[in-house]
């Protein structure tokens, strides 16, 4: 640094990248570049206020002006760290993953609701294993398949169990969601694909050029992976046994009816925390 050169300090890096997010046109510009500037240092947020007066290292610039220059390119935060929580669990995230929502913990919520004592869990296409891992630190005695057909994901989720010590607890089977473990399971849970195919193109460019396209494609009306779930769900469930499936804003109805007519009972909804209709779930017959 030249003499009499402003210092990049923390405060001044957060502040100008800030701004240069703001152009971009970037939702969250001051927490972005608190979460990339935060673990580029190694600290927490709360550290990053505790440091604002000092000067970053010429090697600490050139790390974040990349991780910089990739957020403007709308690439999520979460795959440039690598990381995302959910259900208070650190994942690792990279883009053979869907990257974890807090609406999805209604549907761990619903399912924790819904189990016994020794449930037998199945979670259809898990990704990062978000869902199956907080099922199972909250449920020490149930146990767990977690299907996926991409072999990169399954991966990512067994690293991931392996992390937080639950991978003796989980069996990680590669399939498809059109022909599911025989079980019989007490709790079939899936986040599945719900987007129309024809709505993909208008997402918000970080998710729509960098999160797999074949966790997000719901066919034609968005409804497909949950036609294929309702058909096998009473030849799959125990008797009594439950579906909950998270779904897309408006789904609630269509969702509904694929169930009803496959039979399941009891069919109901939950919102998340907004209000939205996030959550369908019914139960086979005892």
């Amino acid at each position: 640094m030249a003499e009499g050169e402003e210092a990049w300090t923390v405060l001044r890096v957060l502040r100008w990248t800030a701004g240069y997010f703001r152009e971009r046109g970037l939702d969250s510009p001051r927490l972005d570049a608190e979460l990339l500037l935060a673990d580029t240092l190694g600290v927490d947020r709360v550290g990053l206020y505790l440091r604002y007066d000092q000067p970053l290292t010429d090697e600490e610039l050139a790390a974040y002006r990349r991780r910089v220059a990739r957020r403007a390119k709308n690439e999520p935060v979460a795959y440039i760290l690598g990381k995302a929580e959910f259900w208070s669990l650190s994942l690792k995230v990279a883009p053979a993953v869907l990257i974890p929502r807090p609406d999805t913990e209604v549907l761990v919520e619903e399912a924790l609701v819904r189990g016994g004592e020794r449930a037998r869990v199945l979670d259809v296409g898990t990704g990062s294993g978000a869902i199956v891992l907080a099922l199972a630190s909250e449920r020490p005695d149930w146990s767990f398949a977690a299907l996926d057909l991409s072999q990169e994901a399954l991966q990512i989720a067994q690293e991931n169990a392996r992390r937080h010590e639950m991978d003796g607890r989980i069996s990680f089977v590669h399939g498809d969601l059109a022909h599911l473990p025989e079980g019989p399971f007490d709790l079939i849970v899936a986040n599945p694909p719900y987007i129309p195919r024809g709505e993909l193109a208008g997402l918000m460019a970080d998710v729509r050029d960098y999160e797999p396209v074949q966790a997000l494609d719901g066919g034609e009306d968005g409804l497909d992976a949950y036609r294929a779930l309702a058909a096998q769900a009473i030849s799959r469930l125990a008797p009594g046994g439950c579906l909950l499936v998270e779904i897309g804003a408006g789904q609630q109805d269509d969702v509904r009816h694929l169930f009803e007519t496959a039979g399941l009972l009891d069919v109901a909804t939950r919102t998340d925390y907004a209000g939205i209709e996030r959550v369908v779930g019914g139960c086979a017959p005892l």
